[in-house]
């Protein structure tokens, strides 16, 4: 069994999205650069971080995720694998004002149910 306790976060996002996870605290990232090969730089960057077994959560930008679906849905189907994919919203836009809300059914898609704090 893997021991959850300090498992650490990482990041797959571009520029600004990385920055503002390092000053957060995040050590653990990959900046993407778009361009012609941007789906093998994430693919690859999410499975170095699923490699690392000192990772629990990866972030990485919901609008990238279509990069890696087939990644996502086996990491949610083996139940050995302890990392969590989070999807978070690419940018800082108005419709992203309810982040609450967001999360919650975020987390309800997720895990099934909703989890309150």
């Amino acid at each position: 069994m893997i021991h959850m306790q300090g498992l650490d976060i990482a990041i797959v996002g571009n520029k600004d999205q990385t920055s503002l996870m390092r000053m957060a605290g995040i050590s653990k990232y990959r900046h993407i650069v778009e361009g012609e090969d941007l789906p093998e730089n994430i693919r690859k960057s999410v499975n170095e971080f699923l490699d690392d077994a000192a990772i629990g959560i990866i972030l990485i930008p919901e609008d990238w995720t279509h990069y890696i679906s087939d990644i996502i849905e086996k990491v949610r189907k083996d139940k050995r694998i302890s990392t969590v994919i989070v999807e978070i919203p690419p940018d800082f836009s108005a419709e992203r004002l309810d982040v609450k809300a967001y999360y919650k059914a975020y987390t309800k898609k997720l895990i099934g149910f909703n989890v309150e704090i």
